[in-house]
């Protein structure tokens, strides 16, 4: 199977002996058996369940082989066969071999770490993660400027607090009177037009409802007014670095990222008004709704007796996560830092979340010593965090008794393959599929942390830290470099 990215686009595996793009089958000895197995099936019908009615019945008189893992045998079926190994090992997975011997890695890595290309100043850490013991270490606890890796602490932290299966729910809310339709903020930034379009539906139906006393009649809703609420967000809604086309002005309410074209991630040119925009294209929606909506849209709440008339909610917070760290999504990683704020009762605004996000991290036993979680996206260059926080973060998210953490490890990039990584470790690289990290990019700042599964069978987290480069185009193969000495032997 191809290995797939499902945040960007698919890319087809490439054979390093010849160059070219291939499929490979590995035939064993009942080939010709499974292929006229195979053609008999073809002809037989029709299908029932799934499958076709002749399969059983095909695969008793079949040549006795098969898969342990293909359901239960049945004293006419198929002998069961081992099934084929995992072609990469399981995130988590060590085997009962020793830990790598720091001494060696030391050696490996002390020339790598000089590499002129990341600048003047070079902070890291290597730990196994099963035993949380550090293998190597270079200014592991100094501060430095995290960048994007700085959404490993963040999206964590959310986890952590709220739970992979949260999700984001923005409402519609009609008043008492039936006067008046509020659209609620609740911090989604991934909101989708589409979304708009159903809770207009809804909003239109209990309109309708409302006028005929509980009844649909099927008729046009009479005259509404539109208000839209984002108070859920308190604080500026301007980042240090706004305006910029790396993140929209934060605010509780907003669609597709405040984006004005039709991208989902990546620098894009954003809206001065979020919130309005939504409610705008949200009375648009109405109006093909058959709602009639006086007036302009207008920011405030609904009022106390008004009910809850349509509701959309996010897609899992797991899988936000995810996405906030294959695409270092900046709108959703400030998004999840003030939810943190919200479910620990912080005040919804980049101090409140700065000290939401700190405290979680503290109840998971990282050191937070020296850190200065400035904001939620590493966009802040006053952030700071230790190499030691992040692979600490990374061994908390492997840990088999925290479940609700691996999405930090499923939503990192992989190298060659996916993210902000699938156009770096180019053909022939060794590290290609191996990688697993987030990426960390500022003027003259670059960071690289994630996982790799060593030649042991043991899985590694690591964190490279760099300041003072000259470009990311010196930083990046070497921190690349880095990563895949992780990945293959050395004499030991």
């Amino acid at each position: 199977m191809r290995p797939s990215d499902p945040w960007g686009r698919l890319k087809v595996l490439k054979n390093r002996h010849n160059g070219s793009y291939t499929w490979q089958v590995i035939a064993g000895s009942a080939t010709l058996g499974l292929v006229v197995a195979a053609g008999a099936v073809l002809a037989a019908g029709p299908w029932d369940n799934g499958q076709r009615k002749a399969e059983r019945a095909l695969a008793v008189t079949a040549d006795r082989t098969g898969g342990a893992h293909h359901g239960r045998p049945t004293p006419d079926g198929p002998r069961p066969a081992p099934s084929a190994p995992a072609v990469l090992p399981a995130l988590g997975t060590t085997t009962h071999d020793a830990p790598r011997d720091a001494a060696v890695l030391r050696d490996t890595l002390a020339p790598l770490i000089g590499a002129p290309g990341l600048g003047d100043r070079v902070a890291a850490s290597v730990i196994d993660t099963a035993t949380g013991k550090q293998l190597y270490g270079t200014g592991a606890t100094a501060p430095m400027t995290p960048a994007s890796t700085i959404k490993i602490a963040t999206t964590a932290a959310a986890l952590s607090a709220l739970g992979p299966d949260h999700r984001i729910a923005t409402t519609v809310a009609l008043s008492a009177d039936a006067r008046t339709l509020t659209l609620v903020g609740g911090g989604d930034p991934t909101l989708s037009k589409a979304a708009l379009r159903s809770m207009a539906a809804d909003a239109a139906k209990a309109l309708r409802e409302d006028g005929e006393d509980g009844e649909d009649s099927g008729e046009d809703a009479g005259p509404v007014r539109l208000t839209y609420d984002i108070s859920r967000y308190t604080g500026p809604v301007l980042h240090p670095i706004s305006p910029n086309d790396n993140i929209a002005p934060v605010t509780a309410l907003m669609v597709n990222e405040g984006r004005l074209n039709d991208t989902d991630r990546g620098p894009a040119k954003r809206t001065d008004d979020p919130a309005g925009d939504a409610a705008r294209a949200f009375a648009a929606q109405l109006r093909k709704a058959g709602v009639e909506v006086t007036g302009a849209p207008r920011e405030a709440g609904p009022d106390d007796r008004a009910r809850t008339v349509a509701t959309h909610h996010s897609a899992p917070l797991a899988a936000l996560v995810e996405r906030t760290l294959t695409n270092s999504d900046n709108d959703i990683a400030e998004a999840l830092a003030r939810q943190t704020a919200i479910a620990k009762g912080e005040s919804a605004d980049f101090a409140g979340a700065r000290r939401a996000v700190t405290n979680e991290l503290k109840k998971l036993g990282v050191p937070v010593t020296g850190a200065h979680l400035a904001d939620g996206s590493g966009l802040d260059r006053a952030g700071r965090v230790t190499p030691a926080l992040l692979t600490t973060l990374l061994a908390r998210a492997a840990d088999p008794d925290r479940p609700g953490l691996r999405p930090v490890l499923t939503g990192l990039p992989i190298a060659g393959f996916s993210g902000t990584l699938g156009d770096r470790y180019g053909d022939g690289s060794e590290g290609t599929g191996l990688i697993r990290a987030k990426t960390g990019t500022l003027s003259r700042v670059n960071s690289l942390a994630g996982t790799v599964v060593d030649p042991r069978g043991r899985l590694l987290a690591f964190a490279f830290l760099a300041s003072g480069s000259r470009s990311a185009t010196e930083a990046e193969p070497a921190l690349d470099a880095l990563a895949t000495a992780l990945a293959h032997p050395a004499a030991e």
